[in-house]
């Protein structure tokens, strides 16, 4: 479009050239009309020539208006790109410095979650022992007052074992057996409960019980040791274990006794024993 503007004035130029030229070939007579056209026409291009130049200007103008309008855009947008690529990436920095207190602060709950669950297992595991604490005491009230009750109802310590002597004695063992088993129920922390154990050990062994016996013998040197029938739980429980075949077992506990109790009469029956069984004393 601009080439066009561009070429009108040469164009009309050579026009105008072209016109004089012809003039000078004209006769004389039709000069003055012909100058006067030619002066019209001259006058008319000089004005279109005007009007194509204020025009041509005119469009200049705008288009140059329009380019400076565009190039401000363009910077504008450009500075706008400039201003959104630094907040995107203190966007992104921010992020990556939020994403890192955020971990931190995650790490942080789950060790504390942790430190929480131990404390929380302690405390389950304090609870439960105060429980089971709790119900052994209660077993413990609950088994006392039991026994204080049937203490209650039982007879004087004296009474029920010295009936229990006398039926042994007598041979009514399973009427002993009952008695002898009610005085360790009744009164077990008794010096006589030992006693007691004792003859239910020999019961136990005249019937041929030996592993029965054996364990009520046992009873007696566990529970009451410095008893005055020690020493012949010891003896009985040696027989016992020889009677069930284990004689290694037995010849321990009969050189034990003679060694603890070297001049007691159940040290000799001890040594005489092994003798038949043909063991050293030692």
């Amino acid at each position: 479009m601009f080439g066009d503007f561009a070429m009108k004035p040469n164009r009309i130029c050579m026009i105008f050239v072209l016109l004089v030229f012809g003039l000078g070939a004209l006769p004389a007579r039709g000069v003055s009309k012909e100058i006067v056209q030619l002066q019209t026409q001259v006058q008319q291009l000089q004005e279109a020539m005007t009007a194509m130049q204020r025009s041509f200007d005119e469009r200049m103008g705008v288009m140059k208006n329009l380019v400076e309008q565009d190039t401000d855009a363009v910077n504008k947008v450009s500075t706008a790109l400039t201003t959104l690529q630094d907040t995107l990436t203190k966007q992104q920095t921010d992020a990556g410095t939020r994403s890192d207190q955020l971990s931190g602060q995650i790490q942080a709950l789950n060790d504390t979650l942790d430190e929480l669950k131990v404390r929380l297992a302690k405390v389950t595991k304090q609870l439960e022992d105060m429980q089971a604490a709790q119900q052994s005491l209660a077993a413990q009230q609950a088994q006392q007052q039991a026994q204080q009750q049937a203490q209650a109802q039982a007879p004087p310590p004296d009474v029920l074992y010295n009936n229990a002597l006398r039926d042994y004695n007598g041979a009514k063992n399973d009427l002993a057996t009952q008695e002898f088993s009610d005085y360790i129920k009744f009164y077990p922390n008794t010096d006589l409960a030992g006693n007691c154990y004792f003859y239910l050990g020999e019961i136990q062994f005249r019937q041929a019980n030996y592993q029965q016996a054996a364990q009520s013998y046992d009873q007696v040197l566990q529970n009451f040791p410095s008893g005055n029938k020690a020493a012949s739980a010891e003896l009985k429980k040696g027989f016992a274990l020889i009677e069930l075949g284990k004689q290694d077992d037995g010849v321990k506990e009969l050189r034990h006794l003679i060694q603890r109790y070297p001049h007691a009469p159940e040290a000799l029956q001890a040594r005489e024993r092994l003798r038949k069984l043909g063991v050293a004393t030692r």
